[in-house]
């Protein structure tokens, strides 16, 4: 129940491929146009409309739409503003390295991400930061988190350096819902492991 709480918030499946299409339209703009940037990013507003349309009508959550529509005009605003096509995936690049940032700081300070997302989903707040055994579980698990965005990070940024723009478009794809869905089974399977035996579970934190 929470593996599928924690899905929910990070979008599923369908938000992970939603999210995919845009930069997917980008690439294939982009080839289809003889390279022209314009080409892609015409593409890539389309799709991305388009997608936020149908999402909209099917009542997801405004401000999420909002925030994802931006993201492909910012990507797009920043392509055309450089004129080099590899520079619609560096707001991609970016995120991933402060994202990789973010979840590491967590962990540090004793605040892992896992335990903020997972505790919103089952309606606990901030109560299992009470129990130094889920801290301690939260912040292994949190480590998977950070190794997936340390490795979008590693693909994309050769990829970029190189201006492989297909490449990119391919690795964009291929590193969304199959990495998270990878990295939320090893994360559960890492939290899992690092609680104490006689724990009596993520539903029902224990105070010290």
């Amino acid at each position: 129940m929470a593996e599928e709480s924690l899905h929910d918030l990070l979008g599923g499946r369908r938000g992970a491929i939603e999210a995919s299409l845009p930069p997917l339209a980008f690439g294939v703009g982009w080839a289809a146009t003889a390279g022209s940037i314009l080409g892609g990013v015409v593409a890539a507003l389309v799709v991305g409309t388009v997608v936020a349309v149908w999402r909209l009508s099917r009542g997801d959550r405004p401000m999420a739409i909002v925030i994802s529509l931006f993201g492909v005009c910012l990507a797009a605003l920043i392509v055309l503003r450089t004129g080099r096509a590899a520079d619609f995936f560096l707001l991609q690049l970016l995120t991933n390295a402060a994202s990789a940032l973010a979840w590491l700081v967590s962990i540090a300070i004793r605040w892992p991400l896992l335990g903020v997302v997972v505790g919103v989903a089952l309606g606990q707040k901030t109560r299992w930061r009470r129990d130094p055994a889920l801290v301690r579980a939260y912040g292994w698990g949190s480590v998977v988190w950070v190794m997936q965005y340390v490795v979008r990070v590693a693909v994309f940024l050769p990829l970029w350096a190189a201006d492989r723009v297909l490449a990119l478009t391919a690795v964009r794809v291929a590193l969304t819902w199959p990495l998270v869905a990878a990295c939320v089974a090893v994360s559960w399977w890492v939290v899992r492991r690092a609680l104490p035996p006689d724990h009596p579970g993520l539903r029902n934190p224990v105070a010290a």
